[in-house]
């Protein structure tokens, strides 16, 4: 798939399928005060067209697709470009809590270069001279992977597009920068975050789940291992044996289910993400919707918003904190 598997991207995809500025003096674009890499260089990163080696500490580093520029930022630099996140961002296709992180740095908001179904932005891509592009969690093709690499050293995504767990995001970010240890304690405070939430809610222990998404007629049911469905299993929820048994599509994250065959998808919890609530209630009141056995049993849990939905769909290191209480309600009030 060509872009990114947000709710946005397969609203995209199927079509043909789906700052503030403080009173501080602002850190220069692609300049941050972010601590030293701890690690030594070269860096040598495998991943789904080859390995790519840092040569280097970047200093002019750009992102691609989803969860690399929340992971750069996390760590405290201020990339010199990131594609556009057009659901749940704001005008200039900045997101929230990536707004914030800028903020809490001290920084402009950097080159926001137009997220594409077609191809990256090849051309404003190579005005910002990165020196270290990051895809890690991204579709882009082989092909696409060769002509960015001739800007600059790309890190793509292990194995498959779209389907970057997303601790291994942080984790490949901070080795790029050589920040690995720093990247830990990103993913040591969000795991503790998470376990916390869990502990707090004993009753989502073993309480079985299916994350769908209904859009322009096609009901999508997101895969095991898609890292938005690896959030609720951290959270003590399983993935539901009926989500289990679904075999169609080609994609990496989703399948599709025909609305006649939506009474088959039983489960405790039915997770459905809608861009505004307005849509939400729609998708509730649909007869087909009804005959999913979770929502008949009132375990209909209604993820409403863009960035709501956006900063589960999946997790990253900036948004799982942004989102995470309001996301843990709506599944606790599911079932009181």
């Amino acid at each position: 798939m060509s872009r990114r598997p947000r709710l946005a991207a397969l609203a995209a995809a199927t079509a043909a399928l789906i700052v503030l500025s403080g009173c501080a003096a602002s850190t220069p674009e692609g300049e941050t005060d972010a601590p030293a890499a701890s690690d030594a260089f070269p860096v040598t990163i495998e991943h789904a067209f080859g390995e790519t080696v840092i040569e280097s500490e970047p200093q002019r580093v750009l992102t691609l697709g989803w969860g690399s520029g929340d992971a750069v930022l996390a760590l405290g630099v201020v990339p010199v470009g990131m594609e556009a996140q057009n659901y749940g961002g704001d005008e200039n296709g900045v997101l929230p809590w990536a707004a914030d992180a800028l903020t809490e740095l001290g920084a402009e908001t950097p080159l926001i270069f137009p997220a594409t179904t077609d191809a990256p932005a090849y051309e404003q891509i190579a005005e910002a001279a990165p020196d270290l592009i990051l895809a890690t969690y991204s579709g882009i093709t082989e092909e696409q992977y060769e002509l960015l690499s001739e800007i600059a050293p790309v890190v793509a995504y292990p194995e498959l597009p779209w389907s970057t767990p997303w601790r291994d995001v942080i984790s490949i970010t901070g080795t790029a920068l050589g920040q690995s240890a720093a990247a830990d304690e990103v993913l040591a405070d969000i795991d503790a975050l998470v376990a916390e939430k869990a502990a707090e809610h004993p009753e989502f222990e073993g309480k079985t789940v299916a994350a769908t998404f209904d859009v322009g007629g096609t009901f999508y049911v997101y895969k095991p291992a898609d890292p938005r469905v690896e959030f609720l299993l951290d959270l003590g929820l399983e993935n539901a044996p009926a989500v289990d048994a679904l075999s169609n599509g080609d994609s990496t994250f989703f399948y599709t289910l025909s609305y006649e065959k939506l009474d088959e998808l039983d489960s405790d919890l039915l997770i459905a993400y809608a861009e505004t609530e307005e849509v939400g209630d729609i998708f509730a009141a649909q007869p087909y919707a009804q005959s999913i056995p979770a929502v008949a049993n009132g375990g209909l849990v209604a993820v409403n918003g863009a960035s709501l939905v956006a900063s589960v769909s999946p997790p990253t290191a900036l948004s799982l904190p942004w989102g995470i209480d309001s996301f843990v309600d709506a599944i606790a009030g599911a079932l009181k």
